[in-house]
């Protein structure tokens, strides 16, 4: 079953690209995912018909069945942006909004030419909450959902043949709500309102939905990436995709980027794999092993394949690099050789993937190694952009608002879907559970949040040891026995006086845990700092922004910047996050401008590596 995809058009291609030695990408590929696929996709992006359901009786009345639809908007977008334009003069939604979507395709070619294909539909990402239907028929994501909670991270559906015809009607509902138990990053909700440092809500189709076909027995589009540089061996994670049970072969080649050129290391290992889906982990020993890390982000081509009895080989590639990025005492280290992060924060908003390049390079040219992606689900190709550039990336999961059993249990499900989907970029080198606290309010007092965070910080080490793991940023760590749960103590500190930024800091490295930032450093059993983790000064600055004061000249804030991180060097500190990249509705406070992407202040600023 093969996709027609004429010749030029927009919107159909091969998943399969060349990928450029240069950080300057002259190819985009337009599917937001580390892996590709050497098959064809149709991109469903465009105009869509759309109606807004006030009363949310969509569903009663069956709209995915039948229904006329007046209006018109473009996909991707956001339920906002759909909301305000043409007739509708809606400037937004409070509590809840109820909305419909729904575009036809046609099925270019007959359904079953290829014995082994089917097609599959995926959201790059969607929400808060998605319900799909085909020709009238309710669709269910690979995982199971009738409905997909979250709104930053990609889901798929498997399309039967009895369903589909040669002209197919794709209806989308969506949900979108104020409620605090959904993980939402800096979106306002209940409990956060918009206004100062919480953002108006940005919903709905934000990114890319496409058609692709898929081998009915394959590898799915992640691949999780584990170096062990003392001995030259990759540890690759595969998930197999399996409808006919059987014995499969997986195959592993893996490549220099050089065009053209015989496999530097590969190996076969023979499965017997049942219907469903299954995780599998595979070794593989590269001779010779050139490192990943920001001065020479040398990156391997990997091929995997998925062969069947019959010699049928379904295959997936990815590029990676081999790294190790580890905490040793109160320093860290990158291959084995000490590393200070000269880092700042990032809050991408609703900025377009070509804005998001820009401010990539500019951060870069301020003299950063590490960019701290705030709570935010970001279009994926940044990651592949940073791994290019050699840009070490702090991610995190954005936030519910409340903390509740529902909140743990959605929070779980996207950390769970981010580790799947980023698992493969070496530059994704630190992980933040949680944020200040925001949706584990209670976690100096509940023993159920703490017990929660413990749990995914456990996981997380055993499942993803190529990441440090940091459990609530910026204070209210967890200690359990007089261990803590965090591989990094880290601090938001905001002063704008140097005398008082130097007394904040000389405590912190002093082990005074209770007077640094604006909460204990530390909550649960008493923890003894004594030098057992390494410190990050996580967030600071914030020079511009009305609340946190300091100097809003330039220049004026160029030098004061200067001065307080020769104070964090002169300090047995191991990182700083300056806040913050770009200006974000109130908060003026960014060192590069959002549009252009030129600097405010002179390249180089944040660059302390060589003081």
């Amino acid at each position: 079953m093969e996709l027609d995809h004429g010749t030029g058009h927009p919107n159909y291609g091969l998943a399969k690209c060349k990928e450029e030695d240069l950080a300057e990408d002259t190819f985009v590929s337009p599917l937001p995912r580390a892996v590709i696929r050497p098959n064809d996709f149709i991109l469903l992006d465009g105009t869509w018909r759309f109606a807004l359901d006030l009363e949310d009786k969509g569903l009663q009345e069956n709209w995915y069945v039948n229904h006329p639809y007046e209006d018109e908007a473009q996909w991707p977008g956001s339920v906002e942006a759909h909301l305000a334009q043409g007739k509708r003069e809606q400037k937004g939604w409070r509590d809840q909004v109820v909305v419909w979507y729904e575009r036809d395709f046609e099925w270019p070619v007959s359904v079953g030419e290829k014995e082994n294909s089917l097609l599959q539909l995926t959201f790059g990402a969607c929400g808060y909450e998605t319900q799909v239907w085909l020709n009238g028929f309710p669709l269910v994501t690979i995982e199971g959902e009738a409905k997909h909670i979250g709104e930053y991270t990609s889901f798929s559906y498997e399309l039967e043949e009895k369903i589909l015809r040669p002209s197919n009607r794709l209806t989308v509902r969506i949900v979108s709500t104020m409620n605090a138990d959904i993980p939402r990053g800096k979106q306002e909700s209940y409990v956060y309102k918009r206004g100062g440092i919480w953002y108006q809500t940005y919903t709905g189709p934000v990114r890319s939905v496409w058609l692709e076909t898929v081998e009915r027995n394959r590898l799915r589009s992640r691949v999780g990436v584990v170096s062990i540089i003392e001995d030259n061996l990759v540890r690759f994670t595969v998930t197999t995709r399996i409808h006919d049970p059987g014995t499969y072969r997986i195959r592993l080649k893996v490549f220099n980027k050089t065009p053209d050129t015989p496999p530097v290391a590969e190996d076969e290992f023979t499965l017997v794999l049942e219907a469903g889906q299954k995780n599998q982990r595979l070794v593989l020993a590269i001779p010779d092993a050139q490192y990943w890390s920001p001065e020479s982000p040398y990156q391997y081509r990997l091929e995997a394949e998925l062969v069947d009895a019959n010699g049928y080989a379904a295959t997936i590639e990815t590029l990676f690099g081999l790294r190790k990025f580890e905490a040793r005492g109160s320093r860290l280290y990158l291959n084995h050789e000490p590393i200070y992060l000269d880092g700042i924060l990032y809050q991408p908003g609703a900025a377009t993937y070509e804005e998001i390049k820009q401010h990539m390079y500019a951060m870069k040219e301020l003299g950063c190694n590490l960019v701290r992606i705030h709570i935010a689900g970001v279009d994926p190709r940044i990651y592949k952009l940073a791994d290019r550039m050699g840009l070490l990336l702090w991610v995190e999961v954005p936030s519910p608002h409340r903390s509740s059993p529902e909140s743990r249990a959605n929070h779980r499900e996207e950390l769970m879907r981010m580790l799947a989907l980023i698992a493969t970029h070496p530059s994704v080198v630190i992980w933040s559970l949680y944020n200040e606290d925001w949706g584990a309010q209670d976690i100096a007092t509940n023993p159920e949040t703490r017990q929660y965070i413990m749990d995914m910080y456990h996981f997380m080490q055993i499942a993803y040891p190529q990441f440090l793991v940091v459990d609530n940023d910026g204070w209210r760590h967890i200690s359990f026995e007089g261990r803590l749960k965090s591989d990094l103590m880290t601090a938001h500190i905001y002063a704008n006086e140097l005398e008082r930024w130097k007394q904040q800091l000389d405590e912190l490295v002093a082990g005074n845990l209770d007077r640094v930032a604006a909460f204990p450093l530390v909550v649960g059993d008493p923890f003894f700092f004594r030098k057992q983790v390494p410190l990050i000064v996580s967030e600071w600055g914030g020079f511009g922004f009305a609340d946190y004061g300091g100097p809003q000249d330039n220049e004026q804030r160029a030098e004061q910047i200067r001065l307080f991180k020769e104070a964090l060097r002169q300090r047995p500190i191991s990182g700083d996050v300056y806040t913050q990249a770009t200006n974000i509705e109130d908060e003026k406070n960014g060192l590069i401008d959002a549009t252009t992407g030129e600097l405010y202040v002179p390249p180089g600023l944040l660059n302390s590596r060589n003081a």
